[in-house]
């Protein structure tokens, strides 16, 4: 089944939530039809001309990218401007362009999750948190002998606790009731006082996901109307954020840090600052421009700061903090998104039985240069 780009943003909606950028960001459909059927996507980090004509080359309907197209709001299109340009040639040759950046930021399995990878940094929380996840618990009560069969439903969006999967707790117990007329009892007689033997189940929910786990819930529940019981809880879940902090597996220094980063990204060079031979442990790091998270790594006691983009006066204040930075590039620090995504995107589309190509953008290069 040939997918449409509705069908590819609800994909990119199940691993990097758009409600979840931030909201100064622009994400999801920069340019096209969400109704256009879609046989190849490219996946790029950057939507321009060059990324344009390389998706139009390889016969793709869809380029996906990390950073937005449209990221202001636009005043005018002017074609002879290299966003106009990107924008008029794509809607000429009816390329849809989608785009993923804060989201896929801050989400686990996101790019700095990605960058921790490869770099052997493990065991990572976000450096700088901005969102918790907020609980419910819902409580129902289910005749003696389908408890499996609504717990198969609910386990679809609960029973999550850290590490762990379909976590519920089950209770036995009598629960009356007496159908009134009009009424459709799966036991019982209208007008009679009824006793069945019932399983209380509990499961944490996600809050996002309680309207969808009801409508599971009511079409494998026998009952017509079935007893539950929804409680906020002030218990948080999961956590997002900015950036990561972790530890490597064996502590180096920074000079074979910063060694070990040119090597793994083929760069030319990166950019150290602080004592070459100190050694590390605790590593902090965000893909892009994450000298604003300093701070967050000083408080969270990180050896070095891995980011890109740094300014002067950034790295004289980690100088004087005794942080250790090293700046790699903005390109290569968000590079390994275009793979992550691509990967998501082709688990995404087989798990839904669709059949389309995702191929990685091999045009774009790093604009800065070493001499």
């Amino acid at each position: 089944m040939t997918p449409r780009v509705s069908d590819i943003i609800e994909i990119i909606d199940g691993f990097a939530p758009f409600c979840h950028a931030e909201e100064w960001d622009n994400v999801g459909l920069q340019v096209g039809d969400p109704s256009a059927s879609v046989s190849k996507i490219m996946v790029a980090l950057d939507a321009n001309p060059e990324t344009v004509d390389a998706s139009l080359a390889g016969g793709c309907q869809l380029l996906v990218t990390h950073h937005p197209l449209i990221f202001h709001p636009l005043r005018r299109v002017n074609l002879l401007e290299p966003s106009g340009a990107a924008i008029g040639k794509a809607l000429r040759n009816d390329l849809s362009i989608v785009s993923i950046h804060t989201n896929f930021d801050i989400v686990a399995g996101g790019v700095s999750d990605l960058l921790a990878e490869r770099l052997g940094v493990e065991s990572t929380v976000p450096l700088a948190v901005t969102k918790s996840e907020e609980l419910l618990k819902l409580a129902v009560f289910v005749p003696r002998g389908y408890e499996e069969r609504v717990l198969q439903a609910l386990f679809r969006f609960s029973g999550f606790i850290g590490n762990y999967s379909e976590c519920s707790f089950q209770s036995s117990g009598i629960g009356t009731f007496r159908p009134l007329p009009g009424a459709r009892p799966f036991t019982g007689t209208v007008g009679r006082r009824e006793y069945a033997d019932e399983t209380r189940i509990e499961v944490l929910l996600r809050k996002p996901d309680l309207d969808e786990a009801l409508s599971a819930l009511m079409a494998a529940h026998p009952y017509e109307e079935p007893a539950l019981d929804i409680y906020p809880l002030l218990n948080k879940g999961g956590v997002e954020g900015f950036g990561r902090i972790g530890e490597l597996a064996t502590p180096v220094n920074l000079e074979d840090l910063a060694s070990r980063i040119k090597e793994e990204f083929a760069l030319e060079g990166v950019r150290i600052v602080g004592d070459g031979c100190r050694m590390l442990k605790k590593v902090a790091l965000c893909g892009g421009s994450g000298a604003s998270l300093l701070r967050d790594a000083c408080l969270k006691g990180a050896d070095v700061l891995v980011t890109g983009d740094v300014k002067y006066h950034e790295a004289c204040e980690a100088l004087t903090a005794g942080l250790s930075l090293i700046d790699m590039g903005h390109f290569p620090s968000e590079m390994a998104a275009v793979g992550g995504m691509a990967a998501l995107l082709e688990n995404g589309l087989r798990a839904r039985g669709f059949v389309a190509e995702v191929v990685r953008c091999e045009a774009e290069r790093d604009p800065f240069r070493y001499r």
